[in-house]
């Protein structure tokens, strides 16, 4: 295990309306504000997005087992904003619930906002942190 210990430094409230690009507006935010480290907490709705809700087999690397969500979706989700390279990479794990049907995991590519969606990104200080690929995993990782 490795940690490091910052403290929160500003907080950012947003709304994204209808339509818009939800995992895109998040790195916007972060780029434009210069969020090198983050904690998001989103609540809302989606309408369009792909989700990994797991891996095929317990291997490495991982082949992801996709689900689309093609209609509204309400969402609770929470997330990590860590740069690799010179882009903020958004790591999001959320419910997304339709009717009586929930599904649970990674929202990843294109994302769409239905009606509303709140976001709270809380800034993280004083972290050294950053994602970099691992050869073995396939995945960008976490790197203290």
């Amino acid at each position: 295990m490795k940690y490091q210990i910052g403290k929160t430094g500003r907080v950012v409230v947003a709304r994204f309306e209808d339509g818009e690009d939800v995992l895109g507006n998040l790195a916007k935010i972060s780029k434009d504000e210069g969020i090198r480290a983050a904690v998001v907490y989103l609540i809302g709705g989606v309408k369009k997005g792909r989700v990994v809700v797991g891996p095929e087999k317990e291997e490495l690397p991982p082949q992801p087992v996709w689900r689309q969500i093609d209609e509204s979706h309400e969402i609770i989700a929470i997330g990590t904003i860590f740069y690799e390279a010179d882009e903020p990479k958004i790591h999001l794990h959320g419910a997304f619930g339709k009717r009586d049907v929930a599904k649970v995991g990674c929202l990843r590519g294109d994302s769409e906002t239905f009606l509303v969606l709140e976001a709270v990104i809380m800034e993280l200080k004083g972290i050294n942190a950053v994602r970099e690929l691992d050869p073995s995993s396939g995945l960008s990782l976490l790197k203290l």
